[in-house]
C-alpha cells in the first residue's frame, strides 16, 4: 500500500532509509514499504538483495566502461544515493536506481546541490520481487512527462529489460538480447545478461 502526505523534496533528503522507499509526485511523499514487516514490533525490517545490488553493480559498470570511452567532457553515472528532482511546483522528487547525466545537466548544479536537478539520459530502475508496479508506473510516468530521453527497467525474475523513450511504444529485451542506447548513449551497446551478472 502507497501512503500519501503533502511534502517537498527537501522533506525527503533528510528521510532516514529505514526499509521505506519514498519518493515527491508532484507535492506528495510516497511511501512504499520496501522491506519485512516485523511481527513483535510492527516495524520495517530493511531487506537486502542481493540480486537488486548485483544488477546495480552490473548495469553501473558496463554504463561507466561506455562513459569512460567518450570525449571529455563526459557526464556521471550515479546510482540510488543520488537522488533527482525533476520539477518543482508541483515538486516531483525521486531516488533512481542508476542514471546517467550528462556533462551539461552536471554543470548546471550548483555547489550546494545534494541531488540532481533536471532531466538526466537515462533512468534506470530495478523491478525487485516486492515492486509495487504502481509506484514503477507513476516513476515512469513522471519521467517520461519530464521528458527523461530514455528508462529502462530491469525485471531480476526473467532478466529483462523494457526499454521506454517520450512518444514511443515500450520495447522488451530479453537475456538472450542485446542491448542498445542509441542515439542518447551513442555507441552503447551491450548484451542483456551482462546487466544482471
Amino acid at each position: 500500500m502507497i501512503v500519501k502526505l503533502a511534502v517537498s523534496g527537501n522533506d525527503l533528503i533528510d528521510q532516514p532509509y529505514d526499509g521505506v522507499d519514498r519518493y515527491v509526485l508532484d507535492g506528495e511523499l510516497r511511501e512504499n514499504p520496501s522491506g519485512a514487516l516485523d511481527s513483535e514490533t510492527g516495524d520495517i525490517m530493511p531487506v537486502r538483495n542481493i540480486q537488486h545490488s548485483e544488477a546495480t553493480a552490473s548495469t553501473s559498470f558496463e554504463l561507466g566502461n561506455w562513459l569512460r570511452m567518450q570525449a571529455k567532457p563526459r557526464g556521471k553515472v550515479l546510482t540510488g544515493d543520488a537522488g533527482l528532482r525533476l520539477a518543482l511546483d508541483p515538486d516531483r522528487t525521486f531516488g533512481v536506481d542508476v542514471m546517467v547525466v550528462s556533462a551539461k545537466l552536471l554543470a548546471a548544479q550548483t555547489g550546494e546541490s545534494t541531488i540532481i536537478e533536471g532531466v538526466p539520459t537515462l533512468c534506470v530502475e530495478i523491478l525487485s520481487p516486492s515492486e509495487v508496479m504502481e509506484r514503477i508506473d507513476e516513476k515512469t510516468d513522471a519521467y517520461l512527462a519530464a521528458g527523461v530521453p530514455l528508462i529502462w527497467l530491469l525485471d531480476l525474475h526473467d532478466k529483462s529489460v523494457t526499454v521506454y523513450s517520450p512518444g514511443a511504444e515500450p520495447i522488451l529485451f530479453n537475456r538472450l538480447m542485446e542491448i542498445s542506447g542509441e542515439p542518447h548513449l551513442p555507441g552503447f551497446r551491450v548484451p542483456v545478461a551482462n546487466l544482471f551478472e
